[in-house]
């Protein structure tokens, strides 16, 4: 059945009124709903929040680094400390590294850009930072709805935004209803804030609908790909935070690595490449793992005898919005707004975007809370992209606003034009570089591209996708329909397999993505939806544009305990 259908046999949905409706209960929503809250207690006035959560708790799909600057926290939530925010491990020192094959060098100090400074911040889990929030938020009288996606925007007569629709629970996976079928329910809210993260599937339709994007550049991606170590205390180096950039990446194609050495032995570390890459051939899950058997890396999970003595913990992906200052879209509409990841309020020169979501949830919550207590509704917050603009995140951003655009002309070209504008200019750059392309649109045909070999996992220190997509403890339930929809079924084989050589069986960090024996001789895409951990990375990165990621039924997909 369509879902038309379905409305239509088992509708009307039950609603629920809100002042405030917020799509995603990570670092932004969260913001947003502590900030309106306590705006609201500010003039004795009580402002009432929903938080609709896809994940099965708060923090369950968060995915980061990650090096959080406590900046924006510490003015949402001054007593952070006092109350037991889960940042317990300062930076204590930063370096910079340029791999070959074998060899390394250290960036020295002295050329070190004013961007790559971490002084006074926290090597943490930004999903444990999540949950914490949560609690705040709580405790405030916001109430959070974890397991419930939000699936659908409800709109208004005069096309403003006057809510959202929970996904419909119990479909086979022909889309039929079965003995457990439930309804969604539409939650109504005077304004709707999305926090989705990046690629936020209301968010994209919104962005479409009133077209946000039009007088930015095209939005760009990375994909991340992380691990969660536990290592020997003779390897550990609390505090310590390693970027890396060349090798096993080649010139031309943007990304880079880091290692964290965070609180009780253990050691985040991922790659993040971006979703320009020309070559199909390219896996960005077995160049993470090639990443970790260079000699300077490797160091940190062996013994002396080159043994590896280290316990890998947890794996997850996630796309990250990568276009900075540039892409950021327009952020409001009638009825509601666009908050952290998913405008692209990342700092891609600071890999850090924890700061950035919190900062923009709050002022959008601010602006939310204003406008209830006057009375106002479903208008735009103008309130909140005027503050933005005023604010030190906008400075921030803007005077790093060329970093991943010049790495266009390849890693030399990007590390020296940016070490020129943040070093010598200090951020006062008398210019800008745009991008014209999207990300899918850069990939190349096969026959254009060298295939890539790689290593085979050694199942110590590198390990298969499947053995990894295990321990991110992801989990649908068994004959839902599969959220990761095809707009033609023919194009996969037809154009995908014939023309790119396949490359979602490549470029999915989950391997969902299949391409089999139709059993004529022939081959056939599988979709393994099961195995998705809602990294948006094929919704992006489908040179045809043909795959279309919706919400799945809620509470399904990873469940990161510390990512």
């Amino acid at each position: 059945m369509t879902p038309e259908q379905i409305l239509e046999q088992y509708g009307p949905r039950e609603s629920m009124d809100y002042d405030v409706v917020i799509v995603g209960a990570g670092p932004a929503g969260l913001a947003a709903a502590i900030r309106i809250k306590q705006r609201a207690a500010e003039q004795d006035k009580d402002v009432s929040v929903a938080v609709l959560e896809k994940g099965s708790e708060p923090g369950a799909h968060i995915l980061s680094g990650a090096v959080i600057d406590p900046k924006a926290l510490g003015e949402l939530l001054p007593n952070w400390k006092q109350d037991g925010a889960p940042l317990n491990q300062p930076v204590t020192s930063d370096a910079y590294v340029f791999l070959g094959k074998k060899r390394s060098f250290k960036l020295p100090q002295l050329f070190m850009p004013p961007f790559a400074n971490n002084d006074g911040n926290y090597i943490a889990s930004l999903g444990l930072v999540t949950r914490w929030m949560a609690q705040q938020a709580e405790n405030l009288g916001v109430e959070i709805f974890p397991g419930f996606p939000a699936a659908e925007v409800v709109y208004n007569e005069d096309g403003s935004v006057g809510g959202v629709a929970t996904g419909n629970m119990g479909l086979d996976k022909n889309r039929e209803p079965t003995d457990e079928f439930q309804i969604g329910m539409e939650l109504h809210a005077k304004y709707t804030l999305f926090a989705e993260g990046a690629r936020g599937s209301l968010g994209k339709q919104l962005i479409q609908r009133y077209k946000l994007d039009a007088d930015s550049d095209p939005q760009s991606y990375s994909i991340g790909v992380k691990e969660v170590w536990e290592v020997d205390p003779s390897r550990h180096q609390p505090g310590t935070v390693i970027h890396t950039a060349g090798w096993p990446m080649d010139n031309a194609t943007y990304g880079g690595a880091f290692l964290y050495h965070a609180e009780d032995n253990k050691v985040y570390c991922g790659y993040v490449i971006g979703l320009d890459y020309s070559n199909p051939y390219l896996n960005p899950y077995r160049e993470f793992q090639r990443w970790k058997t260079h000699p300077y890396i490797r160091r940190f999970f062996t013994d002396d005898s080159g043994e590896v003595n280290a316990r890998r913990l947890s794996y997850g992906a996630r796309a990250l919005s990568t276009g900075g200052y540039l892409s950021i879209p327009k952020t409001v509409f009638p009825g509601g707004a666009l908050v952290g990841c998913e405008a692209s309020f990342l700092n891609v020169s600071r890999i850090k975007g924890s700061h950035s979501a919190i900062k923009t949830g709050a002022l959008a919550g601010e602006a939310a809370c204003d406008a209830v207590l006057a009375s106002r509704t479903h208008d735009e917050l103008t309130a909140y992209p005027e503050a933005f603009e005023n604010s030190w995140l906008a400075k921030e951003l803007k005077k790093d606003r060329n970093f991943k655009n010049w790495f266009k002309g390849g890693l030399v070209m990007g590390t020296l034009m940016n070490g020129f504008e943040q070093f010598v200019l200090r951020g006062n750059i008398p210019w800008t570089r745009h991008r014209k392309q999207l990300d899918w649109e850069q990939l190349k045909p096969a026959a254009q591209c060298a295939p890539i070999e790689y290593p085979k996992p050694d199942g110590k220190l590198t390990f298969d996708l499947l053995a990894s997509v295990f321990i991110s403890n992801t989990n649908h339930r068994e004959g839902e329909p599969s959220h990761l929809t095809l707009k033609d079924d023919s194009v996969p084989v037809d154009i995908n397999l014939a023309k790119y050589a396949g490359p979602e069986a490549r470029y999915c960090p989950a391997g969902v993505y299949e391409f089999v024996d139709d059993g004529n001789g022939g081959k056939r895409l599988q979709i393994n939806a099961q195995n998705c951990v809602h990294c948006k990375t094929c919704d992006i990165k489908d040179p045809t544009q043909n795959i279309v990621w919706v919400t799945p039924e809620g509470g399904g997909g990873p469940n990161y305990p510390d990512m």
